[in-house]
């Protein structure tokens, strides 16, 4: 990705292969399927690429890809940029001593996990996740990245869904830290 206008197109092909499934997961939401352009390798290593590009702008050093399709995306742009890659995970999937940290999604509540040493005060940290929606996995993951004395770089998304607010909620976590969405609805 070169120019604004590979950009641009990239954006399109990865909008075009995002499928809305009403009623999923339950029947006030409707679900942003990435699965058919995860499907698509051209439309997915667009979206490598795009997300690579933040990694680098921002010099991290590792990223947080949070469960489940924050793996999905994370874990290729690490490779791609050459930085560590570490799983913030659901509560009771990471083993060995953890931090822990409750959070709120638009249609219900959980807690997420990350590795006590999996991070060091000099990582610069991007987190990686598919949508920002209310913003509670993002700011929970946040809170854990700094526990560690980690520096948050920034947060890039996909999908960044606006009529949920989660930018506002950030707005204090992200505490000047980066906020990439490639495209927003």
């Amino acid at each position: 990705m070169t120019s604004p206008t590979d950009q641009e197109a990239a954006i399109a092909l990865l909008r075009e292969r995002i499928r809305d499934v009403p009623g999923h997961p339950n029947p006030d939401v409707v679900f942003k399927d990435i699965t058919p352009l995860l499907a698509d390798p051209v439309a997915f290593g667009y979206l490598v690429e795009l997300l690579a590009d933040v990694c680098v702008r921002l010099g991290a050093t590792k990223i947080v890809g949070v469960e489940a399709r924050g793996f999905i995306l994370g874990a290729p742009v690490a490779v791609r940029t050459r930085v560590g890659f570490v799983p913030a995970r659901k509560a009771g999937k990471l083993p060995g001593p953890v931090l822990s940290r409750p959070y709120d999604l638009a249609y219900g509540s959980g807690v997420i996990e990350l590795k006590d040493d999996a991070l060091a005060a000099h990582d610069r940290v991007l987190v990686i996740d598919d949508v920002l929606a209310s913003g509670g996995t993002a700011e929970a993951v946040m809170h854990l990245i700094r526990a560690t004395g980690a520096t948050v770089a920034g947060l890039a998304v996909l999908l960044e869904l606006g009529f949920l607010d989660g930018r506002a909620r950030l707005e204090p976590t992200l505490a000047g830290a980066a906020l990439h969405a490639l495209m927003s609805v």
